[in-house]
């Protein structure tokens, strides 16, 4: 399928052209007609002659009219056959008359059989420079009445050549074996205006250099007012939570400063109540409960008391608080908690209950006497102790 253009033709100068050719071709065929006469010795009269000649030099005319439109079209006659169910083309251009530059909105409407096939033209890849496509619009079902449809395709376009523009619009038409170009009854006008630039009564000059205003105060004063309020403001809420932080004997530096860590025992009791409230041996968990239970034991000892506990064997762990000053209750304890620890992690052994919660409460009281003692009760058995 071809591309469908706009056919643009020079209406005076094609006309000029087309008067000459054919004065030419009806004086040629005078003069054949003389000829010809002269030749086989015609004896007529001069009104017979004359009326001869007129006939022959009408029926030239009208035969190079025919070849001269057929040639303007660039469709022969004997060619052009269009089917008498052929779909019927019309177009319209609003506004017929614009300046060069502005818009217009070209449409074309087909009326054909619902089961013909039409293919409007494309005006995307338009390469004479005439027009420039803006929006190419959806087609519109205008109306339906049984197997009768009416389309229209719009195309909003602009145009940058001045003079008077001839649109024949058509559409490419498929139906069977056929595959033609169909085109519209009506040639659609155009006149595309420009303006006029006197450049004689008018001087150009060039363009004036940059001028540099002197500055004003009043341009930045909303900017200053706002900052010196924002200023104003910051400095208050400064102020304020100073004294809410004095109030509670802290200043600024406390606010950025990473949380202290919490001492072995604290983090060793919260350890102990979160596994008391797992109720894993309860559940049959054994082996589980007693693991938590011993690493709870091994951090709180190697963060008290420096013992690498965490990296040690329960023997390695007894043998290392043999060192240390422990209550004997405790060192006991500890030593009982490790020794079933390993029954129930390798031995595969089942405590009873009443050893379950035996070794959770020895593990906390071993907790409780080691920790570290307050200052006020550390005075205190000193005092004793001295009495």
């Amino acid at each position: 399928m071809r591309n469908s253009k706009f056919k643009i033709q020079n209406y005076d100068k094609q006309v000029a052209v087309s008067s000459s050719r054919l004065s030419k071709e009806c004086k040629h065929s005078l003069l054949s007609f003389r000829s010809v006469g002269s030749k086989l010795g015609l004896r007529l009269n001069g009104l017979a002659a004359y009326m001869t000649c007129c006939v022959a030099l009408v029926l030239t005319c009208n035969i190079a009219f025919a070849q001269e439109t057929g040639e303007s079209s660039g469709v022969k006659s004997s060619e052009r056959v269009i089917p008498a169910n052929a779909p019927k083309i019309s177009g319209t251009v609003e506004p017929d008359s614009i300046g060069i530059g502005d818009r217009f909105l070209y449409s074309i409407e087909v009326e054909k059989d619902l089961m013909q096939e039409v293919y409007f033209p494309d005006f995307k890849n338009e390469e004479e420079g005439y027009y420039s496509l803006i929006e190419d619009r959806l087609i519109d079902t205008l109306s339906r009445e049984g197997r009768k449809l009416k389309l229209r395709k719009s195309y909003l376009m602009a145009a940058f050549q001045e003079g008077i523009h001839r649109m024949l619009p058509e559409v490419m038409y498929l139906d069977k074996n056929i595959v033609d170009t169909l085109q519209g009854d009506d040639t659609l006008k155009l006149l595309v205006t420009t303006f006029q630039i006197d450049s004689t009564s008018h001087s150009v000059y060039d363009i004036k250099p940059q001028r540099t205003m002197k500055f004003k105060f009043g341009e930045i004063s909303g900017y200053v007012t706002w900052s010196i309020v924002a200023i104003i403001v910051l400095v208050l809420v400064f102020l304020v939570v100073k004294r809410i932080l004095a109030h509670y004997g802290k200043n600024f530096s406390d606010i950025f400063k990473p949380a202290p860590p919490l001492p072995p025992h604290e983090i060793a009791l919260r350890d102990l109540r979160q596994l008391h409230s797992e109720r894993l041996w309860q559940e049959g968990k054994h082996k589980l409960y007693y693991s938590g239970l011993t690493d709870i034991l091994r951090a709180y000892i190697a963060g008290q008391f420096g013992v690498g506990a965490l990296e040690m064997t329960s023997d390695e762990i007894i043998e290392a608080m043999r060192d240390i000053d422990l209550p004997r209750k405790q060192a006991m304890d500890l030593t009982e908690i490790l020794r079933s620890a390993d029954l129930v992690k390798f031995a595969k052994a089942m405590p009873e209950a009443d050893e379950n919660e035996g070794a959770y409460s020895a593990a906390w009281e071993f907790v409780i006497q080691t920790m570290p003692q307050p200052e006020e009760e550390s005075e205190d058995k000193d005092e004793d102790q001295k009495k």
